[in-house]
């Protein structure tokens, strides 16, 4: 299949999408179906803006903090449950109750609990993507072969060198899948916690433009979180490409 079939059919989609959109505001009230082209420009302004575009900034700093330590603390947790079953007993049961726990009522939890706007915020992006992370990883480290371990234990390497050279290659690709997908939850996870409690960001500006039922303002503000989503997947995916070239390689070879 050509690379230009494959984009057809991956736009095909959205066009038909875009289509009915823009049809339904040609026929129904535009403070329900603004036009897409009232949209393209109010989404252009955002970005052209800083006094609106710093919004979106400081909403994408908030995703990207909150992921960073749900990660490094669910990659610990994890390592510590893959090497003891005592850790695993403890750990994994409060890690299925946190799933539990709907995103609105860690809101709620954190309004009473902290004081301030960013520790909030952090704490919600925390709890509720550390779950997914700690599981993520977990299941990356246990599908390592068994027999693969022993051989790479046989030459004696570090605890460095066996974890560079076996376990990060063998789990890096589910790592990065796991980034990809609590990326998506986490833009929405934040956008709930704005609109409880910020001042600022992308959540905090869907607020303002709901209580003056702007649908055009609205779905621009919501189209920045989806770009930014869209820029970090593209970037993943190229991290995942470049670091395993070898797969096309060996594949091509087969």
């Amino acid at each position: 299949m050509s690379v230009a079939l494959r984009a057809a059919q991956a736009a095909a989609p959205f066009l038909l999408l875009a289509g009915l959109w823009q049809i339904a505001s040609l026929n129904l009230p535009k403070f329900l179906f603004p036009s897409l082209v009232d949209v393209f420009w109010r989404v252009l302004g955002i970005f052209l803006d800083w006094s609106e575009f710093r919004n979106v900034v400081a909403t994408v700093g908030r995703i990207v903090a909150g992921l960073g330590g749900a990660f490094v603390i669910g990659a610990v947790l994890a390592l510590a449950m893959n090497r003891s079953r005592a850790a695993d007993r403890f750990i994994g049961p409060i890690m299925t109750f946190f799933q539990g726990v709907p995103a609105l009522s860690w809101v709620v939890f954190a309004i009473i609990w902290f004081h301030g706007t960013e520790p909030r915020i952090f704490f919600i992006m925390l709890v509720t993507s550390l779950p997914a992370f700690v599981f993520q990883v977990l299941g990356a480290l246990r599908a390592v072969p068994r027999d693969l371990f022993e051989m790479v234990l046989s030459f004696r390497p570090s605890g460095a060198k066996m974890f560079l050279q076996l376990t990060l290659p063998a789990i890096l690709p589910d790592i990065l899948t796991a980034w990809k997908v609590n990326l998506g939850n986490a833009s929405r996870v934040v956008v709930v916690a704005e609109l409880v409690g910020a001042t600022g960001g992308v959540g905090y500006a869907l607020l303002q433009q709901q209580q003056i039922f702007d649908m055009a303002g609205a779905l621009a503000w919501t189209l920045q979180l989806v770009i930014f989503v869209l820029i970090a997947q593209g970037f993943i995916g190229m991290v995942e490409t470049r670091a395993f070239k070898y797969r096309a390689v060996s594949e091509h070879a087969l």
